[in-house]
């Protein structure tokens, strides 16, 4: 079968730069898609996107569908034909839509079921009658949250369209997709090239976009040259350049053919907090800054053109214009937020309202501080300046600069709070408050900056779930799953030993206006353990690993882990297969039993096999070896300690009836059981380790 490249270009006026990569992602997803539906093979597919272009190059595409034998079934044997072997209505009218005779017809079973059939070969399509309609439905696929109209057009779009491009080989496939019909002609850069470029081969495509297009159409080799750009830029001024990634591929949605050049700004400028410059440089102008080897803020920025100016000086002034008002806004907004203190900015949050049921921003402070109060009690930390730093935690809202950029809360107020002279440790529990700020990222580094992220996530996920706004199935609008992750990370990895059912419980305990269910406080601590199943899922750890520390619910997160690690520690021994294996026949025998007749308290004289005695007093030392193991936490020690069990535990059940005829012999029996399988509980359930 002959093969031929496909090339489909969709030109339109600037394109959302921050969606761009998503949109190409998407188009060629959704080309390939299209292509295999249709049963046509071929070979490479890549992908191009510029502000102004989105197309994609299909190599060696089959010219046609191959022919397909299709088989079609119509009535059951049995009603094609009556008693005596006559054609039915059913038969006649089968056959009649086959273009046959009911003697033309085959027999072949169908679910279990003798029918009547027809084979037949039907001719594949030729390619250039299917491409259209993959085409246009890729574009429908496209991820756009809003598309918009232009013209007297009815067709919808991210941007309005002005050319279509669809070149099958050296032919172009006729089509009219967004109201555009399809042609060989594409246009190179908007300034250095406007003029129609001729593609007379699919092939050709992204040489042609480049000379004489100055196009460089493909998005990952225009990205990497930009990166390349930017930090030579840096190079020149014995400076680092710093890559924001998201920025870099938002610049390069941006230009088409792009030119790196360094601006400078006023040294006065970084007088103001860094943070606040760059952000303003980025969002703003879309700039990159530099640093210099201490990491300090140098007065210059680089940007990228899309112009290849004769005069790139002019190019630069034009950026230092434009960016020199933007720095003095930053400036003006930090000077003048620090004539007011954070503490004089409270009766402004009464103002400003949190959720309609959930009260105003003061509100959510006041049982914010309350909650880090408690926190710092049971961590043993500065309870004032934990109450401190969550009352002039969100002060920093009804600022200048923070309502010019939201991205800032907490870095704002840390700075205002250490220029009101504030404690060192509160300023910094307020920058580090919204600490992890997504998955993976870092965590507060100070133990008052520790307790004020974890009550200020604490807060807002009581408060939802107090509501009845929890999040259901795939919806999640507030975020609160990610809070949640937020809050475990930081009480395991920070080594809190905090017990969050209590955490939660106080935390209900501030909604003092809403009448709350009595089992929300559990539904949350169900809620955030839950957490804990994807987070050690990511890490390879087993689902019944996790089931069997679940099983036995711990209130703190810190212990919780260190059971993770001992149950892991524990499935490697050559003795957790078969302890595991006993624990579950435990765990079925006593739910048999009524629940009034469990008990612990075993009888020495009522213990009659050697079996029996013998695991009973090994059960009563490894009680008292692991004892002080189990209260300080050392829970992998405490199961290696257990797993000496198995010898005993095996012959208990080779040699001992627990039901026995006896009655007090058997609740003994029973009691014993009850006790082996407490001490394990102590860990965890490792009946769910049983896997058979």
């Amino acid at each position: 079968m002959s093969k031929k490249d496909f090339l489909v270009e969709l030109g339109t006026e600037e394109l959302p730069p921050k969606a761009l990569l998503k949109l190409s992602k998407s188009f060629h997803a959704g080309v390939v898609e299209g292509l295999k539906k249709e049963s046509l093979a071929h070979g490479e597919v890549k992908s191009f996107a510029t502000p102004r272009r989105l197309a994609i190059l299909v190599s060696a595409v089959d010219a046609k569908q191959a022919d397909r034998l299709t088989e079609k079934f119509g009535p059951a044997v049995k009603a094609a034909f009556d008693p005596d072997g006559n054609p039915t209505r059913a038969a006649d009218g089968f056959a009649k839509s086959c273009g046959v005779t009911v003697a033309d017809l085959g027999r072949a079973p169908k679910d279990g079921v003798e029918k009547l059939c027809f084979s037949f070969t039907l001719p594949g399509k030729s390619t250039n009658e299917l491409l259209p309609a993959i085409v246009n439905s890729a574009l429908v696929k496209l991820p756009i949250p809003k598309r918009m109209r232009w013209g007297t057009s009815r067709d919808e779009f991210v941007r309005p369209v002005h050319w279509l491009v669809m070149l099958f080989g050296e032919e172009v496939v006729p089509s009219t997709i967004m109201g555009v019909e399809s042609g060989a002609d594409s246009f190179g850069h908007r300034f250095h090239h406007p003029d129609k470029i001729r593609i007379n081969k699919a092939s050709e495509y992204e040489a042609l976009m480049l000379e004489p297009g100055n196009v460089i159409a493909d998005f990952t080799k225009r990205r990497e040259l930009i990166r390349t750009a930017i930090l030579a830029e840096g190079v020149k001024l014995n400076a680092n350049t710093v890559v924001d990634e998201s920025l870099l591929d938002e610049v390069t949605g941006l230009v088409e053919y792009p030119v790196a050049l360094t601006g400078k700004f006023d040294k006065l400028f970084l007088e103001v907090p860094s943070e606040a410059l760059t952000l303003a440089m980025k969002s703003h102008q879309k700039c990159f800054y530099l640093l210099n080897n201490e990491e300090d803020l140098l007065p210059y920025f680089v940007t990228v053109s899309n112009i290849r100016s004769n005069d790139p000086s002019q190019v630069t002034k034009g950026n230092e214009r434009v960016i020199r008002p933007r720095l003095a806004d930053a400036k003006f907004f930090y000077e003048t937020d620090k004539q007011a203190s954070l503490e004089s900015r409270l009766d402004q949050l009464k103002k400003v309202v949190f959720q309609k049921k959930l009260g105003t921003v003061y509100d959510r402070s006041l049982r914010v501080a309350n909650l880090a109060k408690f926190i710092a009690v049971d961590t043993g930390q500065n309870e004032a300046q934990s109450e401190r730093a969550a009352m002039l935690s969100k002060c920093d809202l009804v600022t200048n600069m923070v309502g010019e950029f939201a991205d800032l809360q907490g870095v704002m107020g840390s700075y205002y709070a250490a220029n009101d002279g504030e404690p060192e440790l509160v300023a910094t529990a307020i920058s580090e408050q919204y600490m992890p700020k997504y998955a993976g990222g870092d965590l507060p580094s100070t133990a008052i900056g520790s307790i004020l992220a974890i009550a200020d996530k604490l807060d807002s996920i009581a408060g939802l779930f107090a509501i009845g706004q929890p999040p259901t199935g795939s919806k999640d609008p507030f975020a609160l799953r990610r809070s949640a992750i937020g809050v475990l990370r930081i009480m395991v990895e920070n080594k809190l030993n905090l017990d969050l059912l209590a955490c939660i419980e106080t935390s209900l305990k501030g909604f003092e206006s809403l009448e709350i269910d009595s089992d929300t406080a559990e539904k949350i601590f169900e809620f955030m353990l839950e957490r804990f199943r994807s987070w050690y899922s990511d890490e390879g750890i087993p689902s019944n690993v996790f089931q069997s520390v679940m099983a036995v619910k711990p209130r703190k997160p810190y212990d919780f882990a260190k059971r993770i690690q001992a149950v892991s520690s524990f499935v490697k021994l050559n003795e957790s297969a078969a302890l595991a294996a006993a624990n579950k026949r435990v765990s079925n025998l006593l739910d048999k039993v009524d629940d009034t007749s469990l008990s612990t308290e075993v009888s020495a004289k009522l213990l009659v096999d050697d079996a029996e005695k013998v695991l009973f007093q090994q059960l009563r030392d490894k009680e008292l070896s692991t004892a002080p193991l189990f209260d300080g936490g050392d829970y992998t020690s405490g199961l290696a300690e257990l797993a000496q069990l198995k010898e005993s535990v095996d012959s208990f059940f080779d040699d001992v009836l627990v039901m026995c005829d006896d009655k007090s012999v058997q609740n003994n029996r029973i009691a014993l059981l009850q006790r082996l399988r407490d001490i394990f509980l102590k860990v965890a359930d490792i009946s769910f380790l049983h896997t058979s």
